[in-house]
């Protein structure tokens, strides 16, 4: 078999209703994992796109604003080998007036529970004595500040510090705890930036690869880091942003 197979895996990625998650799950069905797509918002879609491609999935129903509904789900999936920690929200407003109801709102979904899924997720590796990977998805604010988003800039340099400890603690029980930072990337999230010319040049100006990135980008990178290519990988964050941080 391939190093770069995931015949035979388990994989749940949350968030994977559109956009990132979505070519996510879709890469690791193309891999040949079994992916369970989930998300507070229906990923029917998703799952059909791999079913109509001749791989298997299906879908979940998870809200991670609710950490005991997100861990419920999680035991509901059964056993699995990868946990992909994609999904993320967003609240913007100056920090001097943001509210603390947005704060918490964003931690909770962004960082809290990144921890309680992994957690659970490696607790139930280990009780099988079974081997797993955990790629979250992290940004380019887990390094820079941003401007007028602060509960989501400091639940990206959470992430990557929980990726960083995780992998400290668990690379030894056979368990691969990584991140990928995505770039800018042609999502929804991120349509008013590409329609708006200025700031869409501003931006392709600083990017040495000349695009926007693509979901798909993403999405081999993190199944790169699910498959046994990547054994040796332990606490990375990989930057998948057409050179942005480099420049």
């Amino acid at each position: 078999m391939s190093v770069f197979s995931l015949e035979g895996q388990r994989a749940l990625v949350t968030g994977a209703n559109t956009g990132i998650g979505q070519a996510i799950a879709l890469g690791l069905a193309e891999a040949g994992a079994h992916v369970v797509a989930a998300g507070r918002s229906s990923c029917e879609e998703t799952v059909e796109r791999i079913i109509a491609e001749g791989g298997n999935a299906k879908a979940l129903k998870m809200d991670l604003a609710d950490g005991t509904h997100g861990v419920n789900a999680l035991e509901k999936a059964g056993d699995l080998d990868i946990l992909i920690n994609n999904a993320g929200i967003i609240r913007r407003e100056d920090s001097v007036d943001f509210s603390e109801a947005d704060w918490d709102d964003v931690i909770d979904v962004n960082l809290k529970a990144v921890f309680k899924l992994s957690q659970h997720f490696a607790k139930s590796l280990m009780a099988r004595e079974a081997t797993g990977r955990i790629v979250n998805i992290a940004s380019l604010l887990s390094y820079q500040g941003g401007i007028r988003v602060p509960s989501y800039t400091a639940s990206k340099h959470g992430v990557v510090g929980l990726t960083k400890i995780f992998a400290n603690e668990w690379a030894g029980r056979g368990i691969n705890v990584n991140a990928v930072a995505p770039g800018y990337i042609a999502t929804n999230n991120t349509q008013a930036l590409r329609d708006d010319p200025k700031r869409s040049t501003e931006i392709l100006e600083r990017i040495p690869a000349g695009r926007w990135g693509d979901p798909a980008d993403i999405a081999g990178a993190v199944t790169f880091l699910c498959t046994p290519a990547a054994q040796y990988v332990h606490g990375t964050v990989l930057n998948v942003d057409g050179g942005w941080l480099a420049r």
